[in-house]
């Protein structure tokens, strides 16, 4: 009798899956319906799309893009530009040494969504679809064909796992679910980014410049948006803008430049803000340009204690209230206790001082503290703050900050002859009060960089990066804990400080509903640390992008009313759920959200 036995059979790792799109669509006439769509789309914003000048942005005109037909051609230009680079053609393989297919797709999306948002406003603004001209009609169907030519390019399809059959119809459906999403998350992955060959020094500066200059288009155009219909498209285009250009692997070609030129990027960058002010006709921007930079400066300083030390500070607002009131009391305000007119460079060192003083004496009993009860205890402080320059009134305390009246009537500031507070003509340019103080915060906002970048460089910047890595593991190799984290926390409220005291004098009263933890005018509490985690944790470009943002966004989103926060919400929560290391993260923080990530070769001592 023999006994047949059967070998165990071993599950075969299953391989990965063929190559194709989300549409059935085959690959040589997806990838022509991408590219002829985008030039198309270029030829349909010189049409006309509604009848009537009624609609904001003057649609009406044949051969001339205007408003919102502008941000279209620019869309389906980078999908045109992104698809005869895809077929190899001499001079463009350059624009994408990453995944060229996956930045159609987005290019194409872009154009799409600007689109048929566009379409839609007309019509609802309108009153329907009959006041669309035919080159409405054509730019909606050719986006449409456009996105679902690039949606049909292939990709590597991850392989996913079947549903267990004895799992519940709802499990089923949530697995289910789980892989399609997975399916489609791959269908716009980037590739790795091929190494640019060597370029002189000279050509290197130059793609610096041009990326400046770049920047600071945009920025120009985005604060510049004359209505809400211009202002949700171009947040489209450059969503969708962005994220197509960082597929293509541009972005990560200029970051590798600019790391080798830090210095001439830094300078380059603050020449470009300075030259802000003279792209304006009059001070109207100016004047959110100077509120950006006050709430981007004190970010900052903010980044210094939870980007770089790891240390949650939720009442930080408070510091930068510190030095504004500091500053009203020396500067010669009627509304003053003090009669004292000091210059700007002396109120401006004290109130840095004296915000230190209060940042030492906070930090020094509540450091020890860590975590979620070291969040409470600063918490906690910047309440105390407000509520005792509230009470400060001469009834229910001493006479010093005139209680919720506050300090008013701030002087300008007037430095060596030149009055801030009058119009100046420089190279032909006339500037006005804002751009005056929009000049001197950047000169602020220079000095804090600076510090930031030769303290993240230090070996202090070392002794924070360890302890925010791992606080019991810095000890055991010998940092003083204690020391190093009071030194982040007295130099972040000197900054705050030197920042609240040109605030003092921009905004010309000081009272303390300005500085609540929450609240819906920045800079507050919560959206201080909102613009530090939004732009990114340690980098210094990362929190200077996120206070611009949220500055900015609400500041546009006034149209929709009692709805204005929930959308505002509703954008931070998604952004940080698929982007949960910021806009600008540094590569050690950006591999902790995304381990499947290849791993760089060397990281910095900030993790950059």
């Amino acid at each position: 009798m023999t006994t047949q036995t059967t070998a165990p059979q071993t599950p075969s790792t299953p391989a990965k899956g063929k190559p194709s799109g989300l549409i059935g669509i085959p690959e040589n006439l997806g990838r022509a319906l991408a590219t002829g769509g985008g030039i198309l789309t270029v030829v349909s914003t010189f049409l006309a799309w509604t009848w009537t000048d009624a609609f904001p942005g003057d649609l009406t005109v044949y051969g001339y893009p205007g408003g919102l037909q502008v941000l279209v051609l620019i869309t389906g230009a980078l999908t045109a530009l992104f698809g005869l680079a895809s077929y190899g053609v001499k001079g463009l393989r350059w624009l994408t040494p990453g995944s060229a297919d996956s930045a159609i797709k987005l290019a194409a999306l872009a154009a799409f969504a600007t689109a048929w948002f566009t379409i839609i406003a007309i019509s609802v603004n309108l009153g329907g679809l009959a006041n669309l001209e035919p080159g409405g009609w054509v730019v909606a169907i050719v986006t449409l064909a456009t996105v679902l030519g690039a949606l049909s390019l292939p990709f590597e399809r991850p392989v996913t796992e079947p549903a267990d059959p004895d799992d519940t119809d709802w499990e089923q459906f949530r697995h289910n679910t789980r892989n399609k999403l997975t399916v489609f998350k791959a269908a716009f992955a980037s590739s790795e980014v091929t190494p640019a060959r060597k370029l002189p020094a000279y050509a290197e500066i130059l793609i610096i410049v041009a990326a400046l200059a770049l920047g600071l288009t945009v920025f120009t155009y985005g604060i510049g948006t004359e209505y809400d219909e211009l202002f949700v498209g171009f947040m489209i285009t450059v969503g969708f803008g962005f994220a197509a250009v960082t597929k293509a692997g541009l972005v990560a070609r200029v970051s590798a430049i600019t790391a080798k030129h830090r210095n001439v990027t830094m300078i380059g960058a603050f020449v470009a803000a300075a030259a802000f002010p003279f792209t304006q006709s009059d001070d109207q921007y100016a004047t959110i340009g100077v509120y950006i930079l006050i709430f981007a400066t004190v970010a900052l300083g903010l980044n210094i204690v939870v980007g770089m030390a790891g240390l949650l500070d939720l009442g930080y607002v408070a510091f930068l209230g510190v030095g504004a009131y500091t500053g009203a009391m020396v500067s010669g305000s009627p509304s003053s206790p003090f009669d004292i007119h000091l210059p700007f460079w002396a109120s401006a060192l004290l109130g840095a001082a004296v915000a230190m003083v209060f940042g030492v004496l906070i930090g020094a009993p509540t450091l020890r503290l860590r975590g979620d009860y070291l969040a409470i205890v600063t918490l906690g402080f910047g309440e105390i703050f407000r509520i005792a320059v509230l009470n400060a009134d001469g009834t229910s305390g001493p006479d010093i900050t005139n209680g919720s009246n506050g300090i008013s009537s701030i002087p300008n500031l007037n430095i060596f002859g030149f009055d801030f507070g009058q119009e100046h003509s420089i190279a032909g340019f006339t500037i006005a009060r804002f751009a005056n103080y929009f000049l001197l915060m950047l000169l602020i906002t220079l000095i804090v960089v600076i510090v930031f970048r030769r303290s993240g460089d230090s070996r202090i910047g070392r002794a924070w990066i360890a302890i925010r890595e791992d606080e019991t593991a810095a000890l055991a190799m010998g940092i003083n804990g204690f020391r190093v984290k009071l030194i982040a926390f007295a130099l972040g409220a000197a900054l705050a400080g030197l920042a609240g005291t040109v605030q003092a004098h921009v905004t010309y009263t000081v009272t303390p509903e300005q500085y609540q933890f929450a609240h819906v005018v920045p800079p507050n509490s919560a959206f201080l640390l909102a613009a530090v985690v939004l732009g990114g944790m340690g980098t210094i470009s990362g929190p200077l992008v996120g206070a611009a943002l949220l500055y900015l966004i609400p500041a546009k989103l006034q149209f929709l009313g009692d709805y204005q926060l929930f959308a505002f919400g509703l954008a931070l929560v998604l952004l940080m759920r698929f982007r949960p290391e910021g806009l600008i993260p540094n590569r050690r923080r950006q591999l902790e959200f995304h381990e499947e990530a290849e791993a760089p070769t060397v990281l910095s001592k900030a993790g950059a």
